[in-house]
């Protein structure tokens, strides 16, 4: 049943009660609940063992996840790199086929894109995206543009944004030149700090300001400061990220150019905490590992990405005996699905180990719901997101199952969470909720029809202006 109150651009005005036949609660499994979600979107009251009438009851309900890294625009290239081109394929060769794509985006462009994307991601159980924006275009009055037009697109699909504005100004250590095909994305650092400074009063309501570091590689040494200080002068909370160690080649130059592996050397020169998102990391020693779980920080692990890419993998269940944190990202979007993340996580560890339930905890037997738990709660703090489960002074970001799929026949309690993380398709996610407004409603958006066939047309002109080339 529709239990939401529905007004003007589907926004909620009064305080709701919501009822789940059952769900993960903090940290439990809790069943008849009721949710009682204030006019701001925030969870007020959990209570449990609630009997209303049977017709007010949704399915089971968890958190929604938190998506920490997202290139949007490469959605639309995705699926166009498979194929075998003269020399090694790899990260690098698949990087000079996506720069030719970035050369056909413009603002409305990348408006049409995300908005698809973000629809994509909220069918999938995804209710907040760190959007790491390097895409600024050549015209650096554009830059705001291309921004404006991620935050639009957030807006007009009903995701939670962190957008992670990306500082990318050389083509490699020591400060040399860019590519010609990464020129759009180039600042200085006083350019980027007064884009960020513009940026700060955009992001407001469930919307959050970051920033990123492209990769130690693409940013000067002596960039970090000037823009840490400019955004700690909007918040002192707000989340700071890069990439990190995701090819064996940056590790070898940052060594000769450093003398230093590259997060020996972020954790050496820059005050990393909990505020920080090292993402991808792939490539890290034990000293390493060691010292970065000691910071708090979150690791931001793309699997299927990085499975595309053949990155490698990161040495997670090392990583936690150490403390470490993770969360999960859909990077280029070769995948747009949390469950797939999750399970491609525990697959690679399994076959490098061959073990079963290789990322379980002795706190919590279910590798599913472990998964899915950790992965929502530190994606939140990689955000700076007030969400990653349900509990009072949360925001309401909760997906529903329906638990009549075939996917969880014979399943309960945790064995719920676990069969919706291993199963597979199809997608047995019925509703989503984001703020206190339901986004996805029997599966589908409101705008996903007009918005899909925008994005359809858009991405066939791209294609066909390749080809023609």
């Amino acid at each position: 049943m529709n239990l939401y109150i529905q007004v003007e651009n589907r926004e909620c005005n009064a305080v709701q009660k919501l009822y789940f036949s059952e769900g993960l609660i903090g940290q439990s499994w809790a069943k008849d609940i009721c949710l009682t979600v204030a006019s701001d979107g925030f969870i007020t009251q959990v209570e449990t063992a609630v009997n209303p009438r049977k017709s007010e009851v949704f399915g089971p309900v968890l958190p929604a996840m938190a998506n920490v890294h997202s290139h949007a625009f490469q959605r639309a290239f995705a699926g166009l790199a498979e194929y075998k081109s003269p020399g090694k394929s790899d990260f690098w060769s698949w990087r000079n086929a996506m720069y030719a794509f970035a050369e056909r985006m413009t603002p409305a462009a990348l408006e049409t894109i995300a908005s698809a994307l973000y629809i994509e991601m909220l069918k999938a159980g995804y209710s907040t995206v760190g959007e790491f924006h390097y895409l600024h275009n050549s015209d650096k009055d554009q830059a705001l543009g291309m921004s404006d037009a991620i935050i639009l697109a957030a807006d007009r699909a009903g995701i939670a944004l962190t957008l992670l504005p990306t500082l990318y100004q050389a083509s490699d250590f020591g400060g040399k030149t860019p590519l010609a095909a990464q020129l759009p994305f180039v600042h200085s650092a006083d350019d980027f700090s007064r884009l960020v400074q513009i940026l700060a009063p955009r992001l407001t309501g469930r919307h959050q300001l970051g920033v990123a570091f492209h990769s130690l590689r693409a940013v000067r040494q002596d960039s970090f400061a000037p823009v840490i200080n400019t955004l700690e002068n909007t918040s002192l909370k707000a989340p700071i990220h890069i990439h990190i160690a995701e090819q064996t080649a940056e590790v070898d130059a940052c060594l000769e150019h450093t003398g230093k592996r590259p997060i020996e050397w972020l954790l050496e020169n820059q005050g990393v905490d909990h505020r920080w998102c090292l993402v991808h990391a792939t490539h890290l020693v034990e000293s390493e590992w060691q010292a970065l779980a000691e910071t708090g920080a979150v690791v931001g692990l793309c699997p299927t990405t990085e499975a595309n890419l053949g990155d490698g993998l990161f040495p997670l269940p090392e990583y936690l005996k150490a403390g470490g944190k993770w969360a999960i990202g859909s990077d280029s979007h070769i995948s747009i699905d949390a469950r797939e993340e999750l399970r491609l996580l525990e697959y690679g560890q399994r076959l490098a180990r061959q073990e079963r339930t290789v990322l379980a905890a002795p706190e919590e037997e279910h590798t599913g719901v472990h998964l899915w738990q950790s992965a929502a709660r530190n994606g939140a703090q990689a955000l700076g997101q007030p969400v990653g489960e349900i509990a009072v002074g949360k925001r309401a970001d909760l997906i529903v199952l329906d638990e009549t799929s075939p996917v969880f026949a014979g399943a309960s309690y945790g064995q719920l969470v676990d069969a919706f993380v291993f199963s597979g398709q199809p997608n047995p996610i019925s509703h989503v909720m984001v703020a206190g407004n339901w986004v996805v409603e029997g599966g589908k958006h409101c705008q996903e029809e007009e918005i899909f066939g925008r994005y359809s047309a858009l991405v066939s002109e791209i294609a066909a202006s390749m080809e023609d080339q």
